[in-house]
């Protein structure tokens, strides 16, 4: 299991930076949507 994980996370390498940044982008724009009714 552990091999296979490593094997993942080997061949995910080249993008793992660019979904990093994509899932926190989205965390961002949730919570800005969520707290937006308390803006206004």
């Amino acid at each position: 299991m552990f091999h296979d994980l490593k094997a993942v996370f080997q061949r995910a390498q080249p993008t793992l930076l660019q979904d990093m940044a994509g899932v926190t982008a989205l965390v961002v724009m949730l919570l800005t949507a969520l707290h937006l009714p308390n803006l206004f």
